[in-house]
């Protein structure tokens, strides 16, 4: 049986290899948990296998795993879902992400756009990646994946929108012709490579002249019903559709 415990460590693993327990997974095992020398835990290091392990060498400060066995994981999407997010308040944005990776977002790009109303510059801005990344973590952690998106750096939606790629590009619209089911794509594998950007603006919607550079760059305008979504329901309820069309949820 598969231990519930399940962690995640940036180290590489491999079977009978012994491994020490980072700052955060010892604090979470051992003084969370309680868990004691010789209980067994999942561990996973985004290589996208994971390896069951046993406790190890337990003190008052530090522990270490003794890899048992590799198991290899496939709960990936075959589609690879881009999201760009406009930063959101509070912890709406934490909220987004972590649900955005249970859903199986590949990828995620915080973004500023005229009307987001969060000012994040320097070293304050780091930090909240750093912390964005750790959510994606442990929702990795959570949902069983041993894939482990990346949370790249915070840019300009104007940089987002003009990045060469060849995945089937969205940007949500109230006004738009298609709904995500509707799409015109026949073969998105051919046609996208299997990938799919997805652009969400902030509270305040994106403005006329953001809409206007996303259509120009080969942005689709999408709708997705007929009631406004705020932010975090909008990502939500779209990297579900996609999932629904392109990917793995049935």
């Amino acid at each position: 049986m598969t231990p519930k415990t399940r962690i995640y460590l940036a180290e590489p693993l491999t079977n009978d290899a012994t491994v020490s327990l980072s700052d955060d997974a010892f604090g979470h095992v051992i003084r969370v948990l309680r868990l004691k020398e010789g209980d067994a835990i999942t561990v996973f290091n985004g290589d996208g296998d994971e390896y069951l392990a046993t406790l190890i060498n337990v003190s008052k400060k530090r522990a270490d795993i003794k890899v048992v066995e590799k198991i290899r994981v496939a709960n990936e999407s075959p589609l690879h879902l881009h999201l760009g997010q406009v930063i959101s308040r509070g912890d709406r944005m934490d909220f987004t992400l972590q649900k955005s990776v249970e859903l199986g977002v590949s990828e995620i790009t915080p973004l500023f756009s005229e009307r987001c109303g969060v000012k994040l510059s320097g070293e304050r801005l780091q930090k909240r990646i750093a912390q964005w990344q750790k959510i994606v973590v442990a929702a990795c952690e959570q949902s069983g994946r041993a894939i482990v998106p990346k949370v790249n750096d915070a840019r300009n939606i104007e940089e987002f929108l003009q990045q060469d790629t060849m995945a089937l590009k969205i940007n949500l619209h109230p006004r738009a012709e298609h709904s995500i089911i509707g799409l015109p794509v026949k073969d998105l594998a051919l046609e996208h490579e299997n990938r799919v950007r997805l652009l969400i603006g902030p509270e305040g919607g994106l403005t006329e002249e953001e809409i206007s550079q996303a259509s120009t760059e080969g942005y689709q305008e999408v709708l997705l019903g007929p009631r406004v979504l705020r932010t975090e329901t909008a990502a939500l309820t779209a990297i579900t559709a996609l999932q629904c069309r392109f990917g793995d949820l049935r």
